[in-house]
């Protein structure tokens, strides 16, 4: 009996010792050396800045994670559920303006009053003021646009927005599912995009980026920065001047994964870090066969993203102009800051509401 239980017990072992080493995952991570981390210390030193923030209901939903406003200064919020939430310009009476069937993530508005909209699940949306959608891009160069995720829109209507991962759509693992196996596998294989009114076509700017995130154009539209969150770092690629067509890391790397970045007023550039590094990750950065045995491992047992209150300011050459955080905060997953005369609309992906931050009370014109 003692010898039946031993020989059991070896079997199991056996068995969960294989399953590590050879069950199928749909990563195949790659060894990378990541910067750095200057963690939460100089320009990056903890505070609690962030808090005294406003709650906006956005009905039944949940997921904020972007904010655009319009020319009557209405708000309006990609939602979780598909839906484009739309709020009185003071906060109140929330809509389900447009549903986009879809996950919309990165939302602005264009020229012609247009809401522009990069659905994780279908591309790149315009949105008319009727409420009604067209699709203006689901593939470029040939290459299924899987993950759209963040759009600008410059004066002379194109539009530059970020498809996070060519390999791990959005669709088939969901926005968080899909951006991890992403990062864990850091291949690079997000890319940035521009979509031309004369074509209507989209075509790729830059490549070789590990989840492309944010995208935000230039205040003078001579480059268009796009955040690489597994990275920890933000992208200048240059779309006019001498150096148009070439790419650099603006300034080093950050202490957070960024998520989105959007122009403010006064040259500022917004950028909501949604969670802290993980020692751990960075640790297993040059053991990829580890971390494939990680991927095999429960998920609730894998690294997890820390809930931290955490946005910055930056200005063309990523000095920090501005930072705010909040490290006991119930406003989880900051993912994008949209910043009007009066107040910084800051997104969210997991929350039930809106937040807003009033500028007076953090000394902000």
């Amino acid at each position: 009996m003692l010898r039946k239980t031993a020989l059991t017990v070896v079997l199991l072992i056996a068995l969960v010792c294989v399953y590590f080493l050879v069950w199928p995952v749909p990563i195949e991570p790659v060894s990378w050396k990541p910067p750095s981390n200057p963690g939460y210390t100089g320009p990056f030193a903890r505070n609690e800045r962030l808090k005294g923030l406003e709650f906006l209901p956005i009905g039944k939903n949940h997921g904020p994670e972007d904010v655009a406003l319009d020319r009557q200064g209405r708000i309006y919020a990609s939602t979780g559920e598909g839906f484009i939430v739309r709020l009185n310009p003071d906060g109140s009476g929330a809509e389900n303006w447009a549903d986009t069937k879809g996950r919309p993530l990165g939302l602005a508005m264009d020229p012609k009053g247009n809401l522009i909209v990069a659905d994780a699940y279908r591309g790149l949306l315009s949105i008319a003021p009727d409420g009604s959608i067209t699709e203006l891009a689901t593939v470029a160069d040939g290459i299924p646009i899987r993950y759209a995720d963040d759009a600008d829109v410059a004066a002379d209507g194109k539009i530059y927005f970020s498809d996070a991962s060519t390999k791990f759509a959005a669709k088939d693992y969901g926005t968080m599912g899909a951006s991890l196996l992403e990062i864990m596998e850091h291949a690079g294989t997000g890319r940035l995009l521009v979509w031309e009114p004369e074509t209507r076509k989209a075509r790729t700017l830059l490549k070789g980026l590990t989840f492309a995130n944010g995208v935000a154009i230039s205040h003078d539209e001579t480059y268009v920065l796009v955040t690489e969150t597994g990275s920890y770092r933000i992208i200048r690629y240059w779309i006019a001047g001498p150096k148009k067509g070439t790419s650099e890391t603006l300034g080093d790397a950050l202490p957070a994964f960024p998520d989105n970045i959007t122009r403010g007023l006064d040259g500022r550039f917004w950028v909501a870090l949604i969670s802290p590094r993980n020692p751990l990750v960075d640790k297993l950065a040059e053991s990829p066969f580890v971390r494939k045995m990680i991927q095999r491992m429960p998920s609730f047992l894998r690294p997890k993203a820390e809930s931290y209150g955490h946005i910055i300011a930056i200005d063309g050459n990523r000095k920090i102009l501005m930072d705010l955080q909040d490290p006991q905060t119930n406003y989880p997953q900051n993912t994008a800051v949209t910043e009007t005369k009066e107040f910084l609309y800051i997104g969210s992906l997991s929350a039930t509401s809106l937040a807003r931050l009033p500028k007076d009370k953090i000394g902000l014109k």
